[in-house]
């Protein structure tokens, strides 16, 4: 059994600092000899549990890997390392990940080289390293939130010196840029434009794992964006623990709407954000939603209770009657516009008065959806330590009659849309069926209709037919062919210039008399090797040789030959994803 190393391992307190500022930091990526002769044929599998953020890590953890030489296992069975990207949101997460670290003890026994390494938001809890270490001796690294861009380094690491390493940093966080990235999505993108958190809900252990509120600079995120829109991308989220606070470490006036809008100029088809905090809601955000059609109506506002006391002990920030007003002033200029929230249930010493206070709150103001949860106590922060007085069974009773309630909303909302045509975009086959096709419309409601695989990707019209509330049942206006042969045509319109440079480059070479004169020199010297490769002739055959590599050498350096070449190229990518959508 390989030694154990505790590099470094959480503390709380140093998580609770917010005095150290954060460096901007564009590291070169070295990719270690030894792990790249190592991972040569061998092949990885990502787990991850909870948010979009972890998403985004495991993008980035893929992107390492495979520049190290790994390629992704089709699945966990086939894996010679294994990575499991934890969350540490709510208990039940937690759970699930035990039972995921136990299914690669099978791994471990038939390939002495596999390596099982745990990283994310658990890792970051004090104590839970050592108790895994200890209980799950075959798992091999542990690395936390700000450690990923240290992946290749750690790995490297047990290789050398056949150690495990625990190695977990508890501090503020930098802002890391040139991360690799290999999207799990070749149509809908996570870009963070911040991480951490600063607001310190009492319930909350995101400030403790993910770091202090930092901001990418808006440059970096304007070009990671176009980057993504010129790759075909149709949808682009914008991510952040609390989006709306973007800028405010620049201390210069920059906002979140102002990011918001330099992404919608770039012509994204759709562009989403989450999550955002209503007490930095402002209605400069509400005017540029307003002003732009691809930025979806679809707002993610957490109210977490409906009382002002519970909010007031949960360290909102804001009351009841300021969330109300709020969704009021969303509604009135984004009449169209859907809300989601996040509500829990039997926060500690929750009475029956401050639950009914969020279910009117519900019922006022009819969720599109709502992500319901029973109050799961995490170790280090506030309301941990609160004494509670609410029973196991109220809290279940209560969560029961809150579903009910939100429900109602959402079944209202559902049957506004039948007999409507909204625009989807495609995901591909329903995993529940496959004969369906799913995806989303602007409003992020799931709908389910028949069509061509071929559809994935595009944005199509649907006319809803069924509801079954939380998704829908609908039928494509258009014959499937038509919709993707228009846009293929708007496609190949919008790279006119592609195909029309590379014509006249072309044409170019056909007309310049240098380039004649070199291929005629290229076809002598061909005909004259074969000539004296007949003859016998080998001295004259390596003179005319030589005569030939030079003639051709030189062609290709020519200038409108380059040009030529680029040109091809540039259509030949065209063609190709012309090819792969007929596909």
């Amino acid at each position: 059994m390989a030694k154990k190393i505790y590099k470094s391992v959480p503390d709380m307190s140093k998580a609770r600092n917010r005095v150290d500022l954060p460096i901007l930091r564009r590291d070169e990526i070295v990719i270690p000899a030894e792990l790249k002769r190592f991972a040569e044929g061998k092949k990885y599998w990502i787990c991850t549990f909870g948010c979009q953020a972890n998403v985004r890590d495991e993008e980035i953890m893929a992107g390492y890997l495979e520049l190290a030489g790994y390629t992704k296992a089709s699945n966990e069975a086939e894996a010679n390392i294994a990575i499991v990207n934890t969350c540490a949101v709510r208990e039940n997460a937690e759970e699930k990940v035990y039972g995921e670290i136990g299914k690669y003890k099978a791994n471990h026994l038939k390939d002495k080289d596999f390596i099982l390494a745990v990283c994310g938001c658990m890792m970051q809890e004090e104590g839970v390293a050592k108790t895994l270490m200890e209980r799950y001796p075959y798992i091999n690294l542990i690395f936390g939130t700000h450690n990923v861009p240290d992946l290749l380094n750690l790995l490297d690491d047990h290789l050398k010196h056949k150690k495990d390493y625990v190695d977990v940093h508890s501090f503020p966080g930098d802002i890391i840029e040139n991360l690799p990235s290999t999207r799990l999505d070749e149509y809908k993108a996570f870009v963070n434009i911040t991480y951490g958190c600063d607001k310190f809900c009492t319930y909350c252990i995101v400030p403790y794992t993910r770091g202090r509120e930092r901001s990418r600079l808006k440059e970096d995120v304007v070009a990671e964006c176009k980057a993504l829109v010129e790759d075909g991308f149709q949808e682009i989220t914008l991510l952040g623990q609390n989006v709306n606070s973007y800028g405010k470490d620049f201390h210069d006036g920059t906002s979140f709407a102002s990011i918001l809008e330099e992404v919608a100029k770039l012509g994204i088809p759709r562009l989403r954000f989450m999550t955002s905090h209503p007490w930095d809601f402002s209605d400069e955000m509400l005017d540029v939603i307003a002003k732009y059609p691809n930025i979806m109506h679809c707002i993610h506002l957490p109210v977490q209770s409906g009382s002002d006391e519970v909010l007031r002990q949960m360290g909102r920030r804001y009351g009841r009657k300021e969330y109300l007003d709020l969704v009021r002033r969303i509604r009135e200029k984004i009449p169209d516009c859907a809300i989601t929230t996040d509500i829990i249930v039997g926060f500690p010493n929750e009475t029956e008065e401050q639950f009914l206070d969020t279910l009117s709150l519900c019922q006022e103001v009819r969720y599109d959806a709502a992500f319901t949860f029973i109050y799961s106590p995490r170790k280090g922060t506030p309301a941990a330590r609160m004494v509670d007085n609410v029973s196991d069974a109220d809290k279940h009773e209560r969560f029961m009659r809150l579903v009910k309630v939100v429900e109602q909303g959402v079944e209202s909302h559902a049957a506004e849309m039948l007999g409507k045509t909204y625009k989807v975009l495609v995901d591909g086959p329903s995993k529940k069926d496959p004969t369906m096709l799913s995806g989303y419309t602007e409003s992020s409601k799931l709908v389910h209709f028949k069509g061509p695989a071929s559809l994935r990707g595009h944005i199509v019209d649907v006319r809803i037919t069924e509801s079954h509330t939380f998704s829908m049942i609908g039928e494509l206006t258009e014959d499937a062919w038509i919709t993707l042969a228009k846009d293929l045509s708007a496609s190949l319109k919008e790279n006119e210039e592609v195909s029309k440079r590379y014509f006249e480059c072309k044409k170019a070479c056909d007309e310049d008399k240098s380039v004649a004169l070199l291929q005629e020199k290229i076809s002598v010297s061909q005909k004259e090797m074969m000539r004296l490769a007949s003859a016998g002739d080998d001295a004259g055959y390596l003179h005319a040789k030589k005569e030939y590599e030079a003639a051709k050498r030189e062609l290709e350096s020519h200038p409108l030959v380059q040009n030529k070449l680029s040109a091809y190229e540039e259509l030949r990518e065209l063609l190709l994803s012309v090819a792969k959508e007929l596909s």
